[in-house]
C-alpha cells in the first residue's frame, strides 16, 4: 500500500451514472453500490491530480469496491458501456482497457478456431 500524500486529497465532482435497462429482482444493481453512500469522490480523479495522490486514491477506492455486494455487476457495466474514467468494479480505466483488449483477442481466437473447425467438418 502506498503512503498517503502530505497534501489533502481533493474531491472531484462525480459524473452522473448512466443507468442500464438491466435490473435485478430488487431493482437496479447500482442501488446497492457501497460507493453511492459517502465515498463517491474517491472514484474519479480531480484535474491535475499528482501521480502519488491518484495511486493512493485509486487504492482506497478499490478497498471500497472489495467490500461492495455489486462489484461484479459494476465492473461489467463499466466494461459494456465502456466507462472511460474512474474506478468501477475495482478496476481503473487503464485496467479496464486491458480486460477489454484481452476479451477482444479471445473472441478473435474463438472465431478463428470455430472457422477452422467448420472447414475441417466440411472436408471430412
Amino acid at each position: 500500500m502506498l503512503p498517503l500524500p502530505h497534501q489533502p486529497l481533493q474531491v472531484a465532482a462525480v459524473p452522473p451514472q448512466r443507468t442500464t435497462a438491466r435490473e435485478d429482482e430488487g431493482g437496479p444493481w447500482h442501488a446497492e453500490a457501497v460507493c453511492r453512500r459517502d465515498e463517491a469522490g474517491l472514484f474519479f480523479a480531480p484535474s491535475k491530480e499528482p501521480t502519488a495522490a491518484r495511486l493512493a486514491r485509486e487504492e482506497a477506492a478499490k478497498r471500497v469496491c472489495a467490500r461492495c455486494p455489486v462489484m461484479v455487476e459494476c465492473r461489467e457495466h463499466a466494461l459494456i458501456q465502456p466507462e472511460p474514467y474512474g474506478v468501477w468494479g475495482g478496476l481503473t480505466a487503464a485496467e479496464r482497457r486491458v480486460v477489454l483488449a484481452r476479451r477482444r483477442r479471445r473472441e478473435v481466437e474463438l472465431r478463428k478456431a470455430s472457422a477452422t473447425d467448420g472447414r475441417i467438418a466440411q472436408a471430412g
